[in-house]
């Protein structure tokens, strides 16, 4: 979590509470073309076993070279300029690819390295804007284009990677909203739903009857199931209308415990990671209410510009990194009991 991480994913919440942010573009179908990802080679994945970055070599069990499942996770919104006009993002601009390893990789997706073997594709993510009515029409476009890079990435991973293996599917914001395409595609009532351990769909609103079969979990050993929340500061709310859209009736899981409790203290906070990588246990306190998880101020450096804001969106993950780490190592246990190996 560091400045430019804060003042990007702020912007996103100007946006989606309803603040005017003007665009510049052109047309979806006069996009210029972008070369499609090729799943068969490892550039077009961010992460995958054997290519781990050095900024997340410190979370990796190098004592293991191959874990016994597997995770495959899918990075949130970030292109989000008003004077980009693009439609989906350029994988192949370095520093596109060095935003997705150095955010959220780094700060997100390292919650699981320890659970599976981590799988992160890079895929042509859609702008910030086309969250804007205004830009309804185009931005489906935008989002399928997405999507299907992501389908062709699942796929990639099932045949050749995943040997069959259990697998955790983890996600944040743009991520789950394309995370709840795929297993309501691909998994939910199929034969590989017994292979889901468990999906982490964070940042976006996901309804209790999302999909036909899998349920919300509400133990913290529970699985084949899946887990949902979105954070704000504690006794705030979006603007009425953003929040009866994006929050009111989602599921909303305790990220600390894991059960139905609607109050945790901070003495069972297990911990947040920093932009530091420093790991700060026992700084926050949660009340679950409907839609979202109140948090109390994180006590941790930089305490005043987390007093300052009211979303915690950009944090969803950052603040029960710990939390996370722990319940998808529990969840990865519990199947493998339960399945007999």
């Amino acid at each position: 979590m560091f400045k430019r991480n804060f003042f990007k994913i702020y912007v996103l919440l100007w946006f989606i509470t309803g603040c005017k942010i003007s665009y510049k573009t052109y047309e979806f179908e006069k996009a210029p073309e972008i070369l499609k990802p090729d799943y068969s080679k490892s550039e077009s994945w961010a992460v995958i076993p054997g290519k781990i970055p050095n900024l997340i070599l410190d979370f990796y069990d190098k004592k293991k070279e191959m874990k016994d499942a597997d995770v495959f996770y899918i990075y949130p919104t970030l292109i989000d300029g008003k004077d980009l006009k693009a439609w989906n993002s350029n994988i192949w601009d370095r520093h596109i690819r060095n935003d997705v390893l150095n955010r959220p990789v780094k700060y997100q997706a390292s919650a699981w390295i320890e659970s599976g073997n981590l799988y992160v594709p890079y895929y042509r993510q859609a702008h910030l804007r086309v969250f804007n009515k205004k830009f309804e029409a185009d931005g489906k476009k935008a989002l399928d284009l997405a999507y299907n890079d992501l389908r062709d990435a699942f796929i990639y991973f099932i045949e050749n990677y995943n040997n069959g293996r259990p697998f955790i599917i983890a996600s944040h914001s743009q991520g789950t909203l394309h995370a709840k395409r795929l297993i309501s595609e691909f998994i939910d009532g199929k034969k590989i739903q017994k292979k889901l351990i468990a999906a982490y769909l964070v940042g976006w609103k996901v309804d209790p009857d999302e999909f036909d079969n899998l349920k919300p979990m509400i133990t913290p050993d529970e699985i084949g199931g899946f887990v949902a929340w979105n954070t704000y500061k504690i006794n705030k709310y979006p603007r009425k209308n953003t929040y009866e859209e994006y929050f009111r009736g989602g599921v909303t899981s305790n990220p600390i415990t894991w059960d139905k409790s609607t109050e945790t203290d901070k003495s069972l906070h297990k911990g947040l990671l920093y932009r530091n990588l420093k790991i700060f246990p026992k700084s926050l306190s949660i009340k679950v209410i409907d839609g979202m998880v109140w948090s109390t101020v994180p006590n941790l450096p930089g305490k005043l510009f987390f007093s300052a804001i009211k979303d915690y969106h950009f944090a969803d993950i950052n603040l029960f990194w710990v939390d996370i780490q722990k319940n998808a190592k529990l969840r990865v246990k519990q199947w493998f009991l339960k399945n007999n190996y």
